[in-house]
Order: structure tokens, then sequence, then C-alpha cells
């Protein structure tokens, strides 16, 4: 694990209290084990500006520039984390599954099927959590932690899809026409989602 500190025993420490300060700020914001990855080019730029002939202080500015702002780094990690897809590609496709199964328990005459009332409001309760969980994490620019919020999201929604194929299976009287596209929407989701969760939890 890499340090939040560069070259500690060099004569001048402004270079490295600088470097060690741009560290501090990421610190706050993105995972440690991203801090420690950036400690390690941070201080592998700065060695080859040094060997570039600049003095410390030159070679510590050189090497935040390249890097960039802290918060342009927090900007480009959070756009590119895993959660994030998640929700965008969720949020996106979400209406189409929506409208297949809203087609389908209209023409199957849902409100008839014995389904309790707390289930089928717990269901809907469930559905507005998970988009809210979604809508977050999509529009998240700053907050790392928010994106996170897609893998919850994620998850819900494969809960939120498998209760409504049991359901369906379970107690429809017989299947409906337009349900030979909300079943196999709903399983197309569940088993994309289970595929880019690991990333996204890994994070």
């Amino acid at each position: 694990m890499a340090h939040h500190h560069l070259n500690r025993h060099h004569p001048n420490d402004d270079p490295a209290e600088y470097l060690a300060d741009h560290l501090n700020q990421l610190a706050r914001r993105l995972p440690a084990d991203t801090v420690d990855e950036l400690a390690d080019g941070l201080a592998e730029t700065w060695r080859h500006h040094r060997n570039a002939g600049r003095t410390p202080a030159a070679a510590a500015r050189a090497a935040i520039a390249e890097f960039g702002t802290p918060e342009t780094i927090n900007a480009a990690f959070v756009a590119h984390a895993p959660g994030r897809r998640i929700a965008t590609g969720l949020l996106i496709t979400g209406p189409l599954v929506g409208a297949c199964w809203g087609v389908s328990l209209i023409t199957a005459h849902a409100w008839t099927w014995p389904v309790p009332a707390p289930a089928a409001a717990g269901y809907a309760i469930t559905l507005l959590a998970v988009a809210a969980a979604l809508l977050i994490a999509a529009t998240s620019r700053h907050s790392l932690r928010r994106t996170r919020l897609g893998a919850i999201g994620g998850i819900g929604l494969i809960a939120l899809d498998a209760a409504m194929l049991a359901t369906t299976l379970l107690t429809a009287p017989e299947l409906v026409w337009p349900m030979a596209a909300a079943i196999p929407a709903s399983l197309t989701r569940i088993a994309l989602t289970l595929r880019s969760l690991p990333a996204a939890l890994a994070r």
C-alpha cells in the first residue's frame, strides 16, 4: 500500500507537502485503494520530472498538472463508476420493460388475481424506492458513494422482476400474448444486471 506522502526524506519538504495535500483531498472523495494507486502513479510521475532535470517543486507542479485537480479526477471516477453505468442502463430500458408488463397486466385483468393488497402495495413502494436509488446514482456528478446506489437499485430490480415473474406464473389464470415480450424482457434484464453487479459491488 502506498503512503500518501512522497519523498519526505528530501531536504525540500514543500513539494512533498504539496503532493500529500493533493492526495489527502482525493482521499476524502475516493476509496483508499484507488488513492493508493494514484499515489503510486503520482510518485512515479514526480520522479520522471525530477530525472528530466526539474527542481523538486517544479516536478511536483508538473506531476499534479498531468494528473489534474482533485475535482477533475473525482469527476472522472464518478462518470465511469460501474454503479452509475448500471443505473443509467436500467433507467433507459426501464420504461420499455415497464410498458411490456403494463400491457400484459391490463390485458390479463391483473386486478382480479388473488394477490393480497399489502403485497401489491409493498411491490409499488419497493419499485418507487428502486427508481429513486437508480436516479440518484445515474445523476451523481461529484459523489462516488452515491453511484453505489446503482448496485442497490439493480439488486432491488432483480427482486422485483423475480417477484413479478413468480406472481404471474403462480396466480395468473392464463398467460396472455403481451407476456411473450414481458417475460423475456424481465429475464434478460435480470441476467444483464447480474453480470454487471460484481464490478459495481467491488467499488
